[in-house]
């Protein structure tokens, strides 16, 4: 996996790799991977997530072919714009009026 470095911007290419590896699923197999995982359990578990898909998939055909109606969206909470840096007022006291 590999992520450009834009004009030494360490932090921001930080915040892409995290996302890309978000995406991948590394973080949830790095979970998984830290302690041993029995082979019964691994194939249990690996049965549910291929449900889990396939319903998933089933579920997506069925809207797009309009067997049944498409959940509503959430609606977003929208963050409250601050005003524009305004100056600090230079003659205010620092302590106690």
């Amino acid at each position: 996996m590999q992520v450009l470095v834009r004009d030494n911007n360490v932090d921001q290419a930080l915040r892409v790799l995290k996302k890309k590896m978000q995406r991948e699923g590394i973080f949830r197999e790095m979970k998984q991977r830290k302690a041993y995982e029995k082979p019964s359990v691994r194939k249990a578990r690996e049965k549910a997530e291929a449900v889990r898909r396939a319903r998933k998939q089933a579920r997506k055909t069925a809207i797009r072919e309009g067997l049944i109606a498409a959940p509503k969206p959430k609606p977003r909470a929208v963050a409250p714009r601050r005003p524009a840096a305004a100056p600090a007022p230079a003659s205010a006291p620092a302590g106690n009026a």
